[in-house]
């Protein structure tokens, strides 16, 4: 089959024509089948154990995904150099075998900067962030010098500012050339992964050389940080600049429109998306999808995805998020449907989108059935999926259920702790809330306003003055999270509820945030009868003030003042209230049958077939009427 192999003998001079044939063999492609007949030869002729050969044959057969032929070729190897272990360590990396490739470094005899990288890079792209930042901690006690390379990896995996600081003064110290293009991106997407844009351009002004992607990092780090309209700004001054923009520029821009709804700009966007013949590529055309969506225009979005020759799993995931959005469940599901018969692989996002719905639109059945095409998917290990199940399932009150999908996540990141913790305080576990909080804590993950805002609201829920108090006034300082309104809400309700309103009044007078009327109402609703009557007038006035046509105050000053004997005064609050009725309803019901989820509100059927429900309705009444009757 192969002429030229057809060798008796092959003279040590002979090395270089053998390690031609494995050149040969990488730059042009060829077979399996061609490197194992190759390989054949050398055993045959004896050639496998020398170092050269046998590193070459490791590094082919890695480059194939041939693993267990490749330890093989290592174990062959007589005299193993550095090169044999690291292009070891680099298959079993390739392979996903993380517990090899940390028992293979342990029996190195000698590691370099290459080895350590090889181990940093495994435990970051299994998510094991923590271990792999002490890893680089561990490999500078060692001695080894961390390279470029390093940096770029550890650029990745910082979650805090303080990490990040700290690996970016650690490669000024280590004079890292910070004329590397790549590695200049690499940071300024890292300040901008965390949200720290004064950063981006201190990194951005000490670079001589730009490149797109530099404009690119920077756009989307002015955007992700919540400064659209400076995105923007750095959009035109990368066009000063000449640089022309790329799908990703395109892309980053109209997620930057869709945020402001800013249809007029993002249509100039997609515009320019044309002219650059950018239409095609599905990043962009998805995320024009999004864009319209947004911007409540459906239509056009549905037009866009059937103009597209292709369907791939990411223009699919923006149509089901822009049908979801506008409420439209059964036609995301159909169009879910439709991309599992196209052998169009969902992602997780996707799913997740799904479930999201399911839990508002849609009964549990139906999340049940997406759940069991989970582990079909390979989706169990995702976070994302992960979440949005357990998310689902305390909507419905499926505690166990949420707590076991949540025990079972290797990775819980903070959206999943939010996730499990907000949704057991829902359904009035209080002291699992409580708990899971403690354990949180623990994490290395910090709590955001999210988090704190579930334990006090756990802490409402129970009635925990002490401990609410306590988290209030020192979350800033513990957690670096300014306590906002939600946050004061709970704790002033709380207070309200045990007849503590002096100092629940004492914490609205002394917010560092402006107190709406909401926060009021609480306060009203606990002071009507052990209060004096001039705290209730006070605390009315402040609720009328940034609210003149709510009914509330004037209902409970009426209450208030015939409890005291002031008929007069309770005839003129009742005429106020009379002068001020609402039309608008506060609240809903829902009714599932089978797919459909039917919604009343203020005594009317928000929903197609609601007179046909009403007559059902009706007749039962009549029914139950007669049989009291009789």
């Amino acid at each position: 089959m192969y002429p030229f192999l057809k060798l008796t003998r092959v003279p040590h001079s002979s090395l270089s024509y053998c390690s031609f044939l494995l050149d040969h063999c990488s730059s042009h492609n060829k077979s399996l089948g061609f490197l194992s007949t190759l390989h054949a030869h050398f055993i045959k002729l004896g050639l496998n154990s020398y170092t050269y050969l046998g590193n070459r044959c490791l590094d082919l057969y890695c480059e194939f995904g041939q693993f267990n032929d490749a330890f093989k070729v290592f174990e062959e190897i007589t005299y193993k150099n550095l090169i044999s272990w690291n292009v070891c360590l680099k298959g079993f990396l390739k392979s996903g075998h993380l517990g090899k490739v940390c028992h293979l470094f342990d029996v190195m005899p000698i590691r370099d900067v290459v080895s350590w990288n090889s181990l940093i890079s495994g435990f970051a792209q299994n998510g094991y962030s923590c271990q792999a930042f002490e890893l680089f901690v561990e490999m500078q006690r060692a001695g080894v010098r961390p390279s470029g390379f390093t940096f770029s990896i550890m650029t990745t995996i910082v979650s805090s500012p303080c990490h990040a600081k700290q690996v970016h003064s650690k490669m000024i110290r280590s004079g890292i050339d910070f004329s590397n293009v790549v590695l200049a991106n690499s940071m300024i997407a890292m300040y901008g992964r965390l949200g720290l844009v004064d950063y981006c351009f201190g990194v951005i002004l000490t670079m001589e050389n730009f490149d797109i992607i530099s404009w690119n990092s920077l756009i989307w780090a002015c955007y992700r940080a919540g400064y659209p309209e400076l995105s923007l700004e750095q959009f035109h001054h990368m066009r000063a600049m000449e640089f022309l923009p790329d799908e990703f520029t395109c892309s980053i821009l109209m997620s930057v429109c869709s945020n402001l709804q800013d249809l007029g700009r993002g249509k100039q966007v997609f515009t320019l998306c044309f002219k650059l013949g950018f239409v095609s590529n599905s990043t962009v055309s998805s995320t024009a999808i999004a864009l319209f969506s947004k911007c409540n225009r459906l239509e056009d979005s549905i037009q866009l995805f059937k103009e597209q020759d292709l369907w791939d799993s990411v223009l699919c995931n923006s149509m089901i998020f822009s049908y979801t959005k506008h409420n439209l469940v059964e036609d995301a599901f159909q169009l879910f449907m439709m991309t599992l018969r196209k052998n169009i692989r969902p992602t997780e996002y996707m799913v997740s989108c799904l479930l999201s719905s399911v839990s508002i639109f849609m009964p549990v059945e139906v999340g049940n059935q997406i759940h069991s095409m989970v582990p079909k998917l390979g989706f169990e290990s995702e976070v994302v999926v992960a979440s949005s199940l357990v998310h689902m399932y305390l909507k419905f009150g499926f505690i166990d259920d949420a707590l076991n999908i949540f025990n079972e996540m290797k990775i819980k990141d903070l959206v999943s702790w939010n996730t499990i913790m907000m949704g057991m305080t829902y359904n009035g576990k209080v002291p699992v809330s409580m708990k899971l909080f403690k354990e949180f804590i623990r994490e290395p993950i910090p709590p955001d306003r999210i988090t704190l805002a579930a334990v006090l609201r756990a802490c409402n829920y129970g009635s925990l003055v002490d401990q609410a108090i306590k988290i209030l006034f020192s979350m800033e300082k513990e957690f670096g999270v300014k306590p906002g309104e939600e946050h004061y809400a709970y704790v002033v309700d709380l207070l309200s509820q045990a007849g503590m309103i002096k100092e629940a009044i004492d914490i609205i007078e002394t917010m560092q945030c402006k107190a709406t009327s909401n926060i009021w109402r609480s306060v009203l609703s606990a002071c009507v009868i052990h209060e004096d009557l001039r705290v209730i007038e006070r605390v009315a006035e402040r609720i009328t003030e940034s609210e003149p046509h709510t009914l509330l105050p004037y209902l409970v000053l009426a209450q208030a003042y015939q409890l005291r004997g002031k008929w007069e005064s309770s005839v003129r609050a009742r005429k106020a209230v009379e002068q001020r009725v609402s039309k608008e309803f506060i609240g809903y019901s829902c009714v599932g049958i089978k797919n459909q989820v039917y919604l009343f509100a203020s005594n009317q059927l928000q929903h197609y077939g609601g007179r046909d429900l009403y007559l059902v309705l009706n007749l039962l009444l009549w029914e139950i009427e007669n049989e009291g009757r009789a």
